[in-house]
């Protein structure tokens, strides 16, 4: 059902991004990749999802803290793709940390990259999103956002002001035929959840394995999910199938929250 739509992955040249790309380009989607990296490797990346699955795969590596690349950046996306119907917001987290340690140029820095450039992004999207009737708009999180994860304060605060922004947003672009959905990984095994880790480690003094045993036991499904399961979940709600479905706050967690 969605062979032929044309979707903007940002973050999407690793980790989970990359996860979505594929399981868009999957179903048929042509794809604007996003994100930084080597350029050698980008382009094999590249060059293999679009042999691989027979879809036009474009990249831009503009840099979306920048309002100005933003402008650019569309204007390619949609003479590249003719058109733009998806958009999936995919940013970096941020360094770990407590509450103590957010001094004010961390989260400046932060707040931009991870609120601003999300917000500025899908307005620019929007129109038109409104104008042809259709869109789509998915924005991966964290499962912070439910319930606060330790030594994580920046991401629980940033990643949580992105939550009233989606249901906002939400409410006024249904009637246009858009949706606007947040996904929230839990424990994904990605290198991002590799760095946690390690950072925990370092932290409490315990060994990387001690960490990740102590966290596989405290998920219900004991164990970590996969890029795979995780991107499953975020090109259904990018279908048509999922029309009916807006803003929400799904969680891939392995039943991982305590909460409902």
């Amino acid at each position: 059902m969605l062979k032929g739509k044309s979707a903007v992955v940002t973050g999407s040249t690793s980790g989970i991004g990359l996860g979505i790309a594929r399981a868009l380009a999957g179903q048929g989607v042509n794809l604007m990749l996003n994100g930084f990296g080597d350029a050698a490797e980008i382009e094999k990346l590249r060059a293999g999802l679009a042999a691989e699955f027979g879809g036009t795969v474009l990249y831009d590596g503009a840099d979306m803290s920048k309002g100005e690349a933003i402008a650019a950046f569309i204007k390619k996306a949609e003479a590249g793709l003719g058109g733009i119907d998806i958009l999936v917001n995919n940013t970096g987290g941020p360094t770990p940390g407590t509450v103590e340690d957010m001094d004010a140029e961390k989260l400046y820095n932060f707040f931009q990259s991870m609120v601003v450039r999300v917000i500025t992004l899908t307005n620019a999207l929007v129109p038109l999103m409104k104008t042809q009737g259709f869109g789509r708009i998915l924005t991966v999180a964290s499962s912070g956002v439910f319930e606060p994860i330790p030594n994580l304060a920046l991401s629980n605060t940033l990643r949580g002001a992105l939550v009233g922004w989606n249901k906002t947003l939400s409410s006024e672009v249904a009637s246009y035929g858009v949706t606007a959905n947040m996904l929230l990984p839990g424990r994904i095994h990605t290198d991002r959840i590799d760095e946690l880790d390690g950072a925990n480690a370092k932290r409490s003094g315990k060994s990387l394995e001690e960490i990740r045993s102590a966290s596989v036991k405290s998920i219900p499904a004991q164990r970590l999910g996969t890029v795979e399961e995780f991107a499953a979940a975020g090109a259904f709600l990018c279908s048509a199938q999922a029309s009916y479905i807006t803003g929400t706050m799904l969680r891939v967690d392995g039943g991982a929250a305590k909460s409902n």
